[in-house]
């Protein structure tokens, strides 16, 4: 049975997938491949015998943008973790903020790196950190992944050079350098109240989270690298080294993207070509790959073929991260071709409610009925930008507040659900408790701020 409304084939969708992976507890990848067919075949939007077909062209479309970074994200955690690099690292954080704050330079490094870097990618670089500070220090591990998550996903929310905020600024014509002030005005408390404040009373609520096996890296082999002597680990500067490759990497091809749009650099020039090609997520990350698996392989002596097996080894289980992981993006996509998301946005457009309230609304709902953030923020971007001669305040609070629907209530139709479940080691109700519960958080706080600050200074 086929169905014309949207609405009844997300219905359809969200039944299954809860279904699939709630209560028969299958397999995550099986569950969300299954969910995406069911969604495909109620559509009236996708031909039934080409839903096979679909469904394997988007799990391709997603692996196309995650496949090589996980699999070299796999390779930096297992090779950062067994050579002492991520434990370097930590106990350097811990030197300068002391260990019952060590969380606050996770906080503080993932909201400046997911400026010029994705907020996957900056995952990919911190959660081996994590793990390693929760080595260390034996708790608080949901405070950690709290921390690096909620800054990275706010800073990717608001803050441009990043994707979403730069696409919707330039959408709705709004001026770059004031939408970073502001980005930043409403970023940093709202990373505050949703890392740090929520990451803590989480981290109380949820019995201590135990380090499982992810990445390549076991608890016990962690927790015997705690216990290494400082002589015995890499040098800061090797240590740091891949992380320090792939921003910068990445960080240079944000910085000539952005001088491209402001009009000082050409296109296809010099700059920009290479650029291009080092700062790509897939090479920037293999050169971090390579980077940490030579400071593995000098660090440990190892013998060659020793060497590859457990590069292989860690190849394998990013692999199983990929594959989980294109398929949340495939069954987002499903959703997205029902029309869900052009269904919602018409539904709410001629509600009458002010005009940034209905930013939210729109971005929020679309967001959640199809996954992905981005499409969420250039959806309801394209259908505000007309509207732009009747707001009351400036626009950058139309692009602010785009940005606080758009991050709202990450779940199993979200690549990033998966990314944040997988890399981190969490159970599906512990992700749902920490990552979908904050991205809610940065959401709600965002939206607060925007109202009272665009209402004491609208800039009109």
């Amino acid at each position: 049975m086929v169905f014309a409304n949207p609405v009844l084939v997300f219905a359809i969708g969200l039944i299954a997938v809860v279904g699939l992976l709630v209560w028969l507890r299958m397999p995550a990848f099986i569950g969300l491949i299954i969910a995406t067919m069911i969604v495909g075949a109620a559509t009236t939007e996708v031909s039934f015998e080409e839903v096979p077909a679909e469904t394997a062209s988007a799990f391709g479309e997603t692996m196309v943008g995650i496949g090589i970074p996980i699999l070299m994200a796999a390779v930096i955690g297992k090779t950062m973790m067994e050579s002492g690099a991520a434990e370097r690292i930590v106990r350097s954080f811990q030197s300068v903020t002391g260990e019952e704050r060590s969380y606050l330079a996770l906080w503080g490094s993932s909201g400046v790196l997911a400026i010029p870097v994705f907020f996957d990618n900056v995952f990919y670089l911190l959660a081996p950190l994590a793990r390693s500070m929760r080595a260390r220090t034996g708790r608080d591990y949901a405070l950690f992944i709290t921390v690096v998550g909620a800054a990275g996903v706010t800073t990717h929310g608001f803050v441009p050079p990043t994707p979403g905020p730069l696409a919707v600024a330039l959408e709705l014509g709004v001026d770059l350098g004031l939408t970073i002030l502001v980005g930043l005005l409403v970023a940093i408390p709202t990373a505050l109240l949703a890392g740090v404040v929520y990451g803590k009373w989480i981290n109380r609520q949820l019995d201590d989270i135990p380090l499982r096996e992810t990445m390549g890296s076991t608890a016990r082999e962690m927790q015997d690298l705690a216990d290494r002597p400082i002589s015995a680990l890499p040098g800061l500067f090797e240590a740091t080294l891949p992380i320090l490759l792939a921003v910068l990497l990445i960080g240079a091809s944000t910085t000539t993207d952005t001088l491209v749009d402001a009009g000082l650099l050409a296109e296809n020039s010099t700059p920009t070509v290479v650029a291009g090609f080092l700062g790509d997520a897939n090479f920037a990350l293999t050169a971090a790959a390579l980077s940490a698996a030579l400071t593995y392989l000098r660090t440990q002596s190892l013998d060659r073929d020793v060497w590859s097996d457990e590069l292989v080894e860690a190849l394998q289980s990013g692999g199983h991260i990929a594959a989980i992981t294109a398929a949340g993006g495939a069954f987002g996509a499903m959703l997205a071709a029902s029309g869900i998301g052009d269904y919602i946005a018409s539904a709410l457009q001629g509600l009458g409610i002010p005009l940034l309230v209905a930013g939210f609304v729109i971005a929020a709902t679309v967001r959640i009925a199809q996954g992905s953030a981005t499409v969420a923020l250039l959806t309801t971007a394209g259908i505000m930008a007309p509207l732009l001669g009747q707001l009351s305040v400036h626009p950058v609070y139309l692009v602010m507040i785009i940005g606080a629907g758009g991050t709202i209530f990450s779940w199993f139709n979200d690549s990033g659900y998966w990314i944040v479940k997988e890399v981190g080691g969490l159970t599906q109700e512990e992700t749902l408790k920490i990552w979908t519960a904050l991205t809610t958080i940065v959401s709600i706080t965002g939206f607060v701020i925007v109202m009272i600050v665009s209402t004491l200074f609208p800039f009109a």
